[in-house]
């Protein structure tokens, strides 16, 4: 459910732009995806774990509106990041 300092680095590494690239669009959607997956897992054991799928819809939707910012400053970064990530069916 936690990210641990490796995993967060790879993410960080698979996404970054240049070297110390932290906060980019696309590293936060990458790490909030990552952590999302996360989440998604712990609930098909814990069904009735409505505190911690309130933080999830939360992290949804900080990842959306992150992704909307996106599309509007520069649609070929959104598109090949979500092609990346495997958002969109």
């Amino acid at each position: 459910m936690v990210m641990d300092v490796g995993q967060k680095k790879s993410v960080i590494e698979a996404h970054a732009k240049h070297e110390g690239d932290t906060g980019s669009p696309e590293v936060q959607v990458a790490l909030l995806t990552a952590r999302i997956e996360g989440l998604t897992g712990h609930f098909k054991v814990h069904k009735k774990d409505f505190h911690s799928r309130t933080g999830l819809l939360k992290l949804v939707g900080r990842r959306r509106s992150i992704l909307n910012y996106l599309k509007n400053k520069d649609i070929q970064r959104y598109r090949t990041l979500i092609e990346k990530l495997g958002l969109r069916k």
